[in-house]
């Protein structure tokens, strides 16, 4: 029935002028088409297409019966007219109208959702290469509809997350990366061959829009094999390799592009780049610059004279933009980055200069973050030792002010007993080697009245602060022991008293308070631990206020009594602390009165 209906459609048009060819017409030829596939008579159809007869109809509502003939192509168990499907997508392709047929694929392309993307790219990708050079003009234009068009759908699929999904490729976004990059080659070697043709200058900027569109998704999340790993069955190092070689070719080459970014005026904002896009510029250039100076790709273009602190000064607002991102596969780039940059310099060679740079101090607090909120150790660790790395490399000064900077802004504990036990370790080197202003006298006093004292006075939550007050008890401990009260380098035996007043006695009050409070919430907690185990259910113990989440009694008591044992610790240092103190004082007393 389709077949006839189609045939009389066909024999009506026969007669008339292509320029006589209604609205109407289109679309019962569409529909009909579509019918005879649908019914299973696509022999039939072939055999229409394929009659010379009909060639001015086909080439002009020919373009119709693609989107039909491509999804018979993609449904499963239709393997006996895939044969004839293809000659008949073939025909078309050389038959209609390629202007037409471009806008057709595109819808195509658009369409599909899940798994089904990358089948409907992969099937395309050629036909729509061939269609677009087919084109009489506007070259550029169709270029980028297209490549912007393929973009948006890849960008829909998710990037394998390690060595094992690459290989699996269930989405077939590895495949759609090569067969993208064998896409786009001839009308990358179209601007290279024709560089004087004013047309080209237009394709080459959508090109250049494609490549920073590329470096963002999937390059941006997409994990690398290890360097000493065969790297040529890396697909997206392979499809990054590609990306940058197609940039240099289209007089965009690595150094250009890094060198000229963090410049006033760029050599591609003549772009006019939409608000959307010059966003994903950002991620953009920090995917090259990662993809440059941790993959090595292109890092051969780059002059050598440029010095480490120059580039880490490059880089370091990519750090930035990495470490603001809370998805792992992003934000650990940032930490492999900021390595590399680093250890390019030697210690302590930084200027403090930098850290005026807003980066220089973003970058840190940003470490902070990952160090206290990522849930997983070896990151919370890396975010660690490139915290320790930064802090090697900047010059005393430099590590002064971070160290103020931390202690003021990352409110937690753990971070803060590690920049105190920093702070120590500069101390004993300015007492080993040659004196340093900046870990001695006002200074030093200065930076000490960040860390010793309590937040809350007596009130100051000691087991939220255990690792800070500990870190600080040591820091004292340490400069009693080495700072005599006759040299007094440090200046802590002029500000002992300020330091009893604000730190120690309030730290006795609050000792004795917390642990009177835990006492009693073991005894009550005991208690309730009897009747709990007539009832055979869980308790609840609430301490400094806040209810600790419901549990066995047995675990609660074991909590209380871990706080208690922590009490105990700061209590025992902080008496040894005080023991030294008077021994100092009381030595320097009878030597004075000796000399006297």
């Amino acid at each position: 029935m389709a077949v006839e209906e189609l045939q009389c459609i066909i024999k009506r048009c026969q007669i008339l002028e292509e320029s006589d060819f209604k609205e109407e017409d289109f679309g019962l030829f569409q529909l009909a088409g579509q019918r005879c596939i649908e019914d299973g008579h696509v022999d039939q159809l072939l055999e229409i297409v394929q009659d010379e007869k009909n060639k001015t109809i086909i080439k002009s509502m020919g373009w119709n019966l693609v989107g039909p003939v491509v999804r018979c192509l993609l449904r499963n168990g239709e393997e006996d007219k895939r044969g004839d499907c293809l000659l008949m997508f073939d025909l078309l392709l050389k038959l209609c109208n390629p202007k037409e047929l471009l806008l057709g694929l595109l819808e195509l392309i658009e369409e599909p959702s899940g798994k089904q993307i990358s089948q409907i790219i992969l099937l395309l990708l050629q036909p729509l290469q061939t269609v677009i050079q087919k084109l009489p003009s506007n070259k550029a234009y169709s270029v980028g509809l297209a490549l912007s068009t393929l973009w948006s759908q890849l960008s829909l699929l998710p990037v394998p997350y390690s060595e094992e999904y690459t290989q699996i490729d269930d989405y077939g976004l590895c495949q759609c990366c090569k067969a993208l990059i064998e896409f786009t080659r001839p009308f990358v070697e179209e601007v290279v061959d024709n560089k004087e043709n004013k047309e080209n200058e237009k394709l080459k900027d959508e090109l250049l829009k494609f490549c920073f569109k590329s470096l963002k998704c999937p390059l941006l999340t997409a994990q690398f094999l290890e360097q000493s790993e065969d790297g040529g069955n890396d697909p997206f190092r392979g499809f990054a390799c590609e990306i940058i070689g197609f940039l240099s070719q289209i007089g965009h080459p690595v150094p250009k592009i890094i060198l000229n970014h963090g410049r006033k005026k760029r050599t591609w904002d003549y772009l006019e780049l939409e608000e959307e896009e010059d966003r994903q510029l950002a991620d953009a250039m920090a995917s090259l610059t990662y993809l440059v100076f941790v993959q090595g790709i292109g890092i051969d273009q780059l002059p050598v004279v440029l010095s480490p602190s120059y580039l880490l000064q490059l880089n370091m607002e990519h750090i930035e933009l990495f470490l603001q991102r809370t998805e792992q596969s992003i934000f650990s780039k940032g930490l492999e980055l900021l390595e590399k940059s680093l250890l390019r310099l030697e210690d302590n060679s930084l200027l403090y200069q930098y850290l005026e740079i807003k980066s220089f101090l973003s970058v840190p607090q940003g470490l902070v973050k990952v160090m206290t909120l990522c849930p997983i150790e070896t990151l919370r660790k890396k975010g660690l030792a490139m915290l320790q790395l930064y802090i090697d490399k900047l010059d005393s000064q430099g590590k002064y002010t971070l160290f103020r900077c931390l202690l003021n802004t990352s409110n937690h504990s753990g971070v803060e007993g590690f920049i105190i036990q920093n702070i120590k370790n500069q101390i004993d080197a300015s007492f080993k080697k040659t004196c340093n202003k900046w870990f001695a006298g006002p200074q030093l006093i200065s930076l000490l009245d960040l860390v010793l004292f309590l937040p809350e006075g007596a009130e100051t939550d000691l087991l939220q602060n255990s690792d800070r007050i500990m870190a600080s008890l040591n820091l004292l401990r340490y400069l009693v022991i080495k700072d005599n009260e006759n040299d007094n380098q440090t200046g802590l035996w002029t500000e002992l008293g300020k330091i009893e007043n604000n730190f120690l006695k309030p730290l006795h009050v609050g000792l004795n308070m917390s642990k009177a409070h835990y006492e009693a919430e073991i005894k009550n907690s005991q208690q309730n631990s009897q009747v709990a185990s007539t009832c055979k259910g869980v308790c609840s113990v609430t301490v400094g206020g806040e209810e600790i989440p419901t549990m066995p009694p047995e675990m609660q008591l074991k909590v209380l009594h871990s706080a208690l044992f922590t009490f105990d610790l700061i209590e025992s240092v902080l008496a040894r602390v005080e023991e030294l103190i008077e021994i100092k004082t009381k030595s320097t007393s009878e030597e004075n009165v000796g000399i006297m």
